[in-house]
């Protein structure tokens, strides 16, 4: 290939130099922030040589080059622009920087949870294998002492990170509050404290303890937060907040032993006394209220969120998603939340697959069956952007593969021992239920593969 003349034409129909904000690249694909998206001619760049797809995500036009390739046009590129290449993080800021305040606060959580998400995934796929086993132990299929230490210690270690849960959101919030990361994490330990008493016993005990606040205002359970995820955020928000405002008045002599002091205590109270209490009734209400909706009667409530979780995917909505996952993981043990949205990223793929399957142009065939495979692997925008919602009736096809998954999750109370991995792989977070899951695949798969099939769709477009 010519990449050069690859480079040439993908700025020529992004609107040349002036209206490029800054650019990157990725393993495959070319990453750019553009300052008006109405300039851009998406038909113009699929038709480029090279190009297998292209779509709006993230803030970002990303187009779709393949292994390799994505590093020559890239180089050619910044010697047309004079632009060096920034990092990702710098190019998401760039993105991020005409977001709304909706968008800057679902990306301030896919910030702060993001990062915690390989530590909810091993202690999930251990708990998975601990329940697994005692399943098989104790019907006969396997014949292992239970008293062993490494099952002992494997179950001991998958409840770990959900146990201390808080200390990882208060130092992930901090870091992303632009507050001291190791303050974030003691104030999730005052949450924690061994004097307040656990908060999953008052289901059973009741609150053991009240204690007078605000000069005898009113009175306050003593009781810890954990299985909390909102309170500890907005926590450390304030936390942040008064941190860095006494950095700016506290003269410098002072300011190692008056912010962390003044900091941590009024924090701690405001936490205890107002904050808490206040998030953890709107926390509750919030995991409740999706509750119900996955449990009404018929799966109707799977049947909707498997419908439209793709197009909260287009909006961005999503990455809110893990706050409800790590809730219902530490207020249930499972989160009945992932396998829906496993089904719906399973039938997107579904739906790429069939495009790719009937579809005469080589082209569209060389993208959509990636874009198929990285669906089913929990990765979706390719097959979303740069197949499904490009044609449109592949999308609703997907729509109603989800909404068939979904169904069939909430009917069978399908749910996962973590978050952060859907599609092929999430079956690890189902071992107690595989059958179900493989289920829910087959169904999710093969409706959105039959319905994208009996739509069809206009390449012509």
């Amino acid at each position: 290939m010519n990449y050069k003349k690859i480079a040439q034409e993908i700025l020529v129909s992004i609107g040349n130099s002036e209206n490029l904000v800054s650019g990157a690249h990725c393993a495959t694909r070319l990453r750019l922030v553009i300052k008006s998206n109405e300039k851009v001619s998406k038909e113009a760049i699929e038709n480029i040589e090279g190009v297998k797809g292209v779509f709006f995500a993230s803030g970002q036009l990303q187009i779709i080059l393949g292994t390799g390739a994505v590093n020559k046009v890239y180089a050619e590129f910044s010697k047309l622009t004079g632009q060096g290449e920034v990092s990702k993080e710098e190019l998401k800021q760039a993105a991020s920087a005409n977001d709304n305040k909706f968008k800057k606060i679902i990306k301030t959580l896919g910030d702060i949870f993001v990062p915690i998400i390989p530590a909810i995934v091993a202690g999930g796929l251990m708990m998975g294998l601990t329940e697994s086993i005692n399943f098989a132990v104790s019907n006969g299929y396997l014949d292992i002492n239970t008293q062993s230490s490494w099952f002992v210690f494997l179950k001991m270690f998958s409840s770990a990170a959900y146990i201390f849960l808080p200390i990882l959101i208060g130092f992930s919030s901090a870091k992303v509050f632009g507050g001291n990361q190791f303050l974030g994490a003691v104030i999730a330990m005052v949450m924690l404290h061994p004097d307040l008493q656990n908060a999953w016993t008052v289901s059973s005990e009741g609150y053991l303890n009240m204690q007078d606040v605000w000069f005898g205002l009113y009175q306050i359970p003593l009781v810890g937060y954990q299985g909390h995820v909102i309170p500890i955020v907005i926590a450390v928000y304030i936390m942040s907040l008064i941190e860095n405002k006494l950095h700016k008045v506290v003269p410098e002599v002072l300011d190692l032993f008056v912010t962390p002091l003044v900091t941590l205590f009024t924090t701690g109270y405001l936490t205890l006394t107002l904050v808490g209490p206040l998030f953890v009734f709107l926390e509750n209400s919030l995991l409740a209220g999706v509750q119900q909706i996955v449990q009404l009667p018929f799966g109707v409530g799977g049947f909707i969120i498997g419908g439209i979780y793709a197009s909260t995917v287009v909006t961005g909505i999503h990455h809110m998603y893990s706050i409800i996952d790590i809730g219902q993981l530490a207020q249930y043990g499972y989160t009945y939340w992932l396998p829906i949205a496993s089904a719906a990223n399973i039938a997107q793929g579904g739906a790429a697959l069939a495009v790719g399957f009937k579809t005469k142009d080589k082209k569209i065939k060389s993208l959509a069956y990636p874009a198929a495979l990285s669906a089913m692997l929990g990765i979706t925008e390719p097959a979303i952007f740069g197949v499904n919602l490009r044609f449109m009736k592949p999308f609703i096809a997907a729509a109603l593969g989800g909404a068939a998954g979904g169904l069939y999750a909430s009917v069978t109370g399908l749910g996962a021992t973590a978050t952060g991995v859907t599609g092929i792989f999430g079956i690890l977070l189902h071992l107690h239920s595989p059958i179900n899951y493989i289920i829910m695949f087959a169904i999710s798969l093969g409706v959105a593969f039959a319905v994208t099939l009996l739509l069809g769709w206009d390449e012509s477009k």
